[in-house]
Parts: structure tokens; sequence; C-alpha cells
């Protein structure tokens, strides 16, 4: 599982390049379709006519190249393999799947021009905004049924799954915790990981907000949570160890703050594995979906983007335990899976979720003391 997935302002992300085919010239020349079409300046369906119209010109360019989307994340591998047997014609090359946001964005500058550069990102709202510039702005078919609050209102990005701060514990070595205080306790020792690094991982970022608001904090200022990590760490309970299925299965990271869906996903690697949410105010996230402005596969690029707010994309994400974008117009028109929707776990009674100006003044707060925190 990668170490994802929101770097704030200053991370420096390591160097990624893509290994996706050969690196001839890429979207710098002529965009243009057979129907005279300039896919790269398209912002909605309407520019290629129809969706028959897209899709002509996305199986004409043949290749979609993604990158950060492990295949065990939200049932990514179950969306990709979907979007490979509706359109056999179209390669999907899959890049660096354990990538963080900053990593994709720097991947697409690493392989600017080159046929090697994705077409498109699965981002963090911290990166997202940083990188608006990158972006081509679509607005895609069921526009009309993502709420306003997950989405830029040109199409620049747009969310597209997913769901709440939990605590993840094999519950054969501790009972639930129920509150932050509960894990300072010496029976946690050595035994509560973060998703990543809070500047760089969006779901590390967000358990330090939610330590924020239960430690009498706002999002306006993560210094409660900061502090509650350093405590934590005093304690010698916080363990830096970056979780994966396998620590999971080996019991290395017994306790694990991420996403409901991703902690959900563990009891596969460990069926003593539960997820608990903590009572009172939770944090909510979801990731966003951005079109490269400098997409090699412009057409594709935006196919992808078609499918994935497509039905059956959105419950293919449900499957996976998350909260699809247009879950609630889903659930008015009957095309939801409501057998799915209904498992999932019961969302806190009252969430909230940052704001880009509480994102961005939080990025530069965990810059600054994150490290010296927790060394």
């Amino acid at each position: 599982m990668r170490d994802r997935r929101l770097a704030a302002a200053f991370a420096v992300a390591t160097s990624v390049t893509l290994l996706l085919g050969a690196c001839s010239s890429g979207s710098g020349g002529d965009s243009s379709d057979a129907s005279g079409v300039d896919a790269a300046t398209a912002t909605n369906l309407d520019a290629f006519g129809s969706m028959s119209d897209l899709e002509k010109a996305a199986t004409a360019e043949g290749q979609l190249n993604v990158i950060a989307l492990p295949r065990d994340w939200a049932n990514y591998g179950a969306v990709i393999d979907a979007f490979t047997a509706k359109y056999p014609d179209i390669t999907v090359n899959e890049a660096s799947p354990d990538a963080s946001s900053a990593e994709e964005i720097q991947a697409a500058e690493t392989n600017a021009g080159l046929d090697t550069a994705p077409d498109v990102f699965d981002l963090g709202l911290t990166v997202a905004l940083q990188n608006t510039d990158k972006f081509a702005p679509y607005q895609v078919s069921t526009w009309d049924d993502i709420p306003e609050n997950l989405k830029e209102e040109t199409g620049l990005y747009v969310g597209d799954y997913g769901g709440y701060m939990s605590v993840g514990y094999d519950s054969s070595k501790f009972d639930a915790p129920k509150t932050f205080d509960d894990l300072l306790e010496p029976a946690y020792k050595g035994a509560v990981a973060l998703n990543g690094d809070p500047t760089q991982a969006g779901a590390a970022f967000a358990a330090v907000a939610l330590a924020t608001v239960q430690n009498g904090g706002t999002l306006d200022d993560f210094t409660p949570g900061v502090d509650y990590f350093s405590k934590l760490n005093d304690a010698g309970n916080l363990l830096k160890v970056d979780p994966t299925s396998a620590t999971v299965a080996s019991g290395e990271t017994p306790i694990v703050f991420d996403w409901d869906y991703l902690n959900a996903a563990h009891n596969a690697d460990n069926p003593e594995w539960k997820v608990a949410i903590f009572p009172g105010t939770g944090i909510a996230g979801y990731y966003n979906q951005a079109i490269n402005a400098d997409a090699p596969h412009p057409a594709a690029a935006r196919l992808w983007e078609e499918f994935l707010y497509s039905d059956d994309a959105q419950n293919l994400w449900l499957a996976g335990g998350a909260r699809p974008a247009r879950a609630e117009a889903m659930e008015a028109a009957g095309t939801i899976d409501e057998k799915l929707f209904s498992a999932l776990p019961e969302a806190p009674t009252d969430s909230l979720v940052p704001s880009e100006e509480q994102t961005t003044a939080a990025g530069e707060l965990l810059g600054r003391d994150w490290a010296g925190a927790v060394d």
C-alpha cells in the first residue's frame, strides 16, 4: 500500500522516471484526431460530438498512461481491468503504483514532451491546489452529479472517491482503542503507525488533522495534532514504519491510522484486523482526478475520466470500501449498489474536510514543525 498522498507546498519529491514505452515525442505536436478535434483542448464531451466519437479518438491513440494507482487501493485493480475490458484496443500503462502525489507531478515534469508522461493524475488536495497550471480543465458528462464542494468549477481537478480517517488494529493483540488518549498507554508501545509522512501523505496528514480536532484544536491550526504525535513519540508508542499488507500480515504494524476503506482491506491480510472510527468529530477526505495538460494521449485521458465517473466505475470504488463522489446522485437514481453502500462503516455524526486555506496553512506548519516533533 502506497505511502500516500498529500504533499505540502514545501515537499521535495523523489525523482520518478516512468517506464511506459518508447521515449518518443509526446503531445508537443498536433493532438487533433482524424475528425479535426483537438483532444488536448476539449473541455467536455460535446467537443468530440458524442461518447462514440471520443471512444474512436481514444482508440486511435491506443495508449493510456496512469501513475500511482496501486491495485489494492480502493479496488483500483478492478477499475483498471474493467476499463481494459471495455476498451481492449487501448493499452493501459501502469507506472510507479506506490508513488506519492508529489511524485506524480514530478514524473510529469521529468517526462514532459515524451510518450512516457502520465496522461492523468490521482492526487491529494494539497498537491492538486499547488499544480493547477499543469492540469487541463475537463467536465465529465456526469458533472452535475458531483457535489460542488468536490470539484473545481472548470474541472481542473475533481473529487473521485474518499472516506473517513480511522484506526485499524490487530484485535488478537489489542482491544479496540476508543480515544487518542488510549494510544498513549504503555500497552501500545512501539505499535502505532501512520500511513506515511504527513508532509507528503494524505492519510497521515488527515491523521494529524483528526488528532488536532479531537485534542481541543481546530483545522485552522494543526499544532494540537503535532503536539499529540510528539507525545506519542516520546512515550515510545509511535512506530516509524510505513504500513503495508505485509507489515499488517506479519504483525509489524499492529495499529494503523489510515482511511477506513484502506484499513478495512487489511482484513484480507490479517483475519483479526478490525477498524475503529473514534467517536466525536471525524475527518473526511477525497482524492482528486486531473488530466495532465501535456498528456501524450489526451483523448484517452478524457475517456478514462468519463469512465471513472460512470456508474460502473463508481460502484467498483464502492466495492473497494471507498465512498464514490457520485454516491448521493446514484442512490437517488437507483444505480448505486445498495448492498455495498449499506455495508460501509458508519460515518461520524460530524465530520470536517480541511479547506484550501486550512490545508495550505497546515502544510506550512507541518513542514516547519513535524520532523522536530517526532525525531
